[in-house]
């Protein structure tokens, strides 16, 4: 792995070091994420609630409020439209739930679409459908903003259309961004809109909606509450951390330390995670999200609204038990599909692999193929479609992609083999017939050749800054944590140290885990006098090549174990080198 280190003015840390008051280190985090005054400093370290924008400077905001409380007023039947990931479903109990309490208790319906027999965004059957039963109102939630035939057809069957979204408008080449015709529109992408904070998720989007109606009633005391929901749904969508997220995440975090909505309770306690304590957003990203995930992607996700409702301890329990269970089977079928994928890998050298990945098998299933192409590109470092080929001659996949390739641009390059493609640089969706898969192979590798070097192959690691092991102690550890949450525009800092001496032979944890002790200080006499514990996740193939006193080049996270059998500071291995013992360093 190659390291690359942050490069970042000091001038302006040292400046921002003494105008904030923080210490030198931090100032360099600081700034490596561009902030660069004392005021902008202060905000990130301290989000609040006042640093949630007045949801009426999104436009289209106020003929949204005007429509549903007019509803609310005349008890009209209203139909919240949601998407079937952890974005959508958490968005449709934002809004559902904020109707409901401000007056339309019993008119909120909610449709949760299934990811194969509907797949995303609205449908035109199920808004006729909703409209012959006596609906009135329609609110899409994380969908809808290229939803044109939908609109219309709910137009020509007396729908009224609320879209929010914060998916991107379609803009054809040569043309402006254009939105569908609807009553509203809030999307803070769209065409002159005003809202500061352009990177919501489609939980943040519902949640301005659901904000502008809870003052309107007079329950803004309520929003914190909310925003334990809002926060799962940014964590997991991996929106940036700053400005307003940094905020919707921080506070919601904080809030689930006291989860007071039953579901919710419930699959805090089957994803393991202990009540009262700090949550960071690696407990959402990796234990809480998974669980909602797993629901569309293995069943019907109906069961996350249910959950985020139910009202019957026993029936919280069953629901939040389910989801894991949902969430254990998604891990199988997902290792499943890796192995067949890396035996495939290992049926050629590293030299005749291709450019880009495309991988195929027959019946894998459809909910696990955008995870599982992610952990292929993380595995071997090259952009990746993975395709499941079904029973009518169809193949069905998904993609994920490295910096520097846009892999959308890549399916375009051969748009005529698709049925139906799309996504953005780093994600797609597309269907084709299954024998169109070699050639679809062999022109993605063509693409990709002509735009990758080896070098495009080499993973790298960004790190912050070198931090001798001396250095790492407590009052280090609570500056750091002033900076949290961490996710994306907000990366957990790394940092690297040279030259330091193995003081524990390896350990192998669960046959896949390396844990060490390093060193962190000497005596006057040179002795080492102190280590500090350091756990490389899935780093056990480097057992072999690491020894009792040997000196390595250590890439790390600091962080203090919350494990009570393990209390203390520990580094976070994110890379571990052999070095030769002429170019050790002083730790």
């Amino acid at each position: 792995m190659r390291w690359q280190f942050r490069s970042i003015d000091e001038s302006a840390a040292q400046r921002l070091a003494s105008e904030a008051g923080v210490a030198p280190l931090i100032a360099r985090i600081l700034s490596a994420r561009g902030i660069a005054t004392a005021e902008a400093a202060h905000d990130f370290l301290h989000p609040s609630l006042a640093q949630l924008g007045s949801p009426y400077r999104m436009a289209g905001m106020a003929v949204a409020v005007e429509r549903v409380c007019a509803a609310i007023e005349r008890r009209e039947r209203i139909l919240v439209y949601g998407d079937y990931d952890v974005d959508g479903t958490t968005a449709i109990v934002v809004l559902k739930t904020a109707i409901e309490l401000c007056g339309g208790a019993g008119l909120v319906e909610f449709h949760v679409p299934h990811r194969i027999r509907e797949g995303y965004d609205l449908r035109v059957d199920v808004l006729e459908r909703a409209a012959a039963e006596g609906v009135r109102l329609v609110i899409s939630v994380d969908s809808g903003i290229r939803a044109f035939a939908a609109a219309e057809a709910a137009r020509r069957a007396g729908l009224d259309l609320i879209i929010t979204d914060h998916h991107l408008p379609e803009a054809p080449p040569g043309e402006a961004s254009r939105i569908p015709n609807a009553v509203a529109v809030l999307n803070p992408n769209q065409p002159g809109c005003g809202y500061p904070c352009k990177a919501l998720c489609g939980a943040g989007v519902a949640f301005k909606l659901a904000q502008a109606l809870l003052e309107k009633s007079g329950r803004e005391r309520l929003l914190p509450s909310f925003l334990k929901v809002v926060a799962i749904a940014t964590i997991a969508d991996a929106v940036p951390l700053v400005g307003e997220n940094r905020a919707i995440a921080a506070i919601g975090l904080e809030g689930l330390r006291d989860p007071r909505n039953l579901g919710l309770r419930e699959l805090m306690k089957a994803a393991s995670i202990d009540a009262g304590r700090k949550l960071k957003a690696g407990d959402v990203a990796f234990r809480i999200a998974p669980r909602v995930n797993a629901a569309g992607r293995m069943d019907i996700a109906n069961d996350v609204v249910e959950l985020f409702s139910v009202r019957d301890e026993a029936r919280a329990k069953e629901l939040a038990a389910k989801l894991n269970q949902l969430n254990l089977d998604r891990q199988l079928e997902e290792q499943r599909i890796i192995a067949a994928i890396d035996e495939k890998m290992l049926a050629c050298s590293e030299q005749d692999r291709p450019s880009c990945l495309l991988v195929a098998g027959d019946g894998w299933h459809r909910g696990v193929l955008g995870i599982a192409a992610t952990r292929v590109v993380e595995r071997y470092c090259r952009p990746t479609l993975v395709a499941s080929r079904d029973d009518s001659g169809q193949a069905h996949g998904s993609g994920r992609s490295i910096r520097g390739f846009h892999l959308l641009e890549a399916l375009e390059s051969c748009a005529e083999l698709f049925t139906r493609f799309g996504g953005h640089a780093y994600a797609v969706g597309f269907s084709l017939p299954a024998d169109s898969l070699r050639e679809l192979a062999g022109r993605l590798d063509a693409f990709a050749r002509a735009r990758l070097t080896p070098a495009d192959f080499e993973p790298t690691l960004e790190v912050d800054a070198m931090l001798p092991l001396k250095h790492v102690n407590d009052a280090l550890c609570a500056e750091l944590q002033k900076l949290e949450p961490f996710g994306a525009g907000n990366p957990e800092p790394r940092f690297a140290a040279r030259g330091v001496r193995v003081l524990s032979p390896p350990r192998l944890l669960k046959e896949k885990h390396l844990k060490l002790k390093l060193a962190c200080a000497r005596n006057g006499n040179g002795q080492f006098v102190r280590g500090i514990d350091a756990l490389g996740w899935r780093m056990g193939e480097k057992m072999t090549h690491i020894a009792l006193g040997d000196d390595v080049d250590a890439a790390f996270t600091v962080e203090r174990n919350s494990n009570p059998d393990f209390p203390g500071l520990q580094l976070t291995l994110l890379d571990v080198q052999a070095v030769a013992a002429q170019a050790a360093t002083a730790v």
